[in-house]
């Protein structure tokens, strides 16, 4: 019988966790964040968008199928560690080309098993996302130091790290619509692969590109890009937006979604615990129908910023009621389109007066459901009808 190693976790705020160790043997910290997806861990795992966070999944039984190269979301994991309840010893799948602890040892990953997620889900649930400290060869009270001397993510930016250093692109699969360029702020794989599934040359660009340089492209479309941390740091790209807003169409999403909401000046703020999963149910105001969706953000859009009102208190169900209607800005009238109904939060925008939307969501999911795919079919209409 294999010999396991035993591990500990230790919040910021005292709490323990005993497990084992199932990937590197060494210590991880990071802002600890629960994922309730059942499938796609390994997409979980090598999203940008979770750089600085330890994620946990609340699926107790995790690495079944294996590990194929083909569903990575970038070079490799993104995540600070990553812990589960039971991972599995073996995976069965005809796609599998490795289990996932060959995985985590291949890419040098801090992770545990055997640990006790519900009670680990349901603190973060009640005293919000904190910094964690996890591992072996450290004690509890070292731990413990390590998990309260990480840092927030308000305040951090961390998308341009995550940032390719060097423009590239990608060729679109059959004929060209035209080229689209891309701001990326931690972007996972297959955005691109629906951006060229639809006709379009895809350049990938770093987060600080400026609005000339991006204009220089001569784009039929601007797509911003997911990523991780506190959007308000990102100021460079928020003035891009800026300038690029009704020069071209324009499409963010999730952080792209939040620099969007910067750039029409309205405030941005940290969720409690943020939204991490597939299955997070979202209602389109206009048809009321309702989207289930894979989310990976802390932060949101106060549209209310940019009015004189105060912000509803909730009552019993979210509803429409807790977004304004409408708001004002210097770019035109913008409009709430989609809305969270696990907290009411905004979910989605559209500027009324110029080509551009964003959604808080993951369209392209991976992993996820596909509900929402049909917003990449609505951004090249958009840019059919500009053209």
């Amino acid at each position: 019988m294999t010999t396991r190693t035993k591990a500990q976790l230790v919040t910021a705020d005292g709490e323990v966790f005993n497990g084992y160790s199932a990937g590197v043997e060494g210590i991880a910290t990071g802002e600890a964040v629960f994922n309730t997806s059942m499938t796609g861990y390994q997409e979980i795992l090598t999203d940008p968008s979770y750089s600085g966070q330890v994620v946990v999944m609340t699926s107790p039984h995790i690495g079944n199928y294996g590990i194929a190269e083909y569903d990575d979301q970038s070079a490799g994991p993104a995540v600070s560690g990553f812990v589960v309840r039971a991972m599995s010893r073996r995976h069965s799948n005809w796609r599998a080309e490795g289990s996932l602890a060959e995985y985590f040892t291949r890419h040098s990953v801090v992770a545990l098993t055997d640990v006790d997620t519900r009670r680990l889900t349901r603190h973060i649930r009640a005293r919000g996302a904190m910094p964690i400290a996890m591992g072996v060869g450290a004690t509890v009270s070292e731990l413990a130091e390590m998990a309260s001397s990480a840092p927030s993510m308000e305040g951090l930016d961390l998308a341009t790290g995550v940032s390719t250093r060097e423009p590239y692109r990608v060729d679109s699969e059959g004929d060209s619509s035209g080229l689209v360029v891309a701001i990326d702020l931690g972007m996972k794989r297959d955005i691109v692969r629906n951006l060229t599934s639809r006709g379009f040359d895809v350049e990938v660009v770093p987060a600080t590109t400026s609005t000339e340089d991006i204009l220089g492209l001569d784009p039929v479309g601007i797509f911003v890009s997911n990523g991780p941390g506190d959007p308000e740091p990102l100021r460079d790209t928020t003035a891009t937006l800026q300038g690029l807003i009704g020069k071209r169409p324009l499409f963010g999403i999730c952080l792209g979604h939040q620099v969007l909401g910067l750039a029409i000046e309205a405030k941005t703020f940290k969720l409690p615990f943020g939204h991490h999963g597939g299955n997070h149910p979202v209602k389109r105001l206009d048809d009321g129908r309702v989207e289930v969706t894979a989310q990976n953000h802390g932060f949101a859009v106060d549209l209310w910023s940019l009015t004189t009102q105060e912000p509803p208190e909730r009552h019993g169900l979210a509803g429409p009621e807790m977004l304004p209607e409408r708001v004002d800005t210097r770019f035109g009238p913008v409009r709430p389109t989609h809305q969270n109904l696990n907290d009411g939060t905004l979910e989605g925008m559209i500027l009324e007066d110029v080509p551009a939307f964003s959604v808080q969501y993951h369209p392209e999911a991976a992993p996820g459901p596909h509900d929402a795919g049909p917003l990449f079919d609505r951004f090249a209409v958009l840019i059919a009808e500009s053209v």
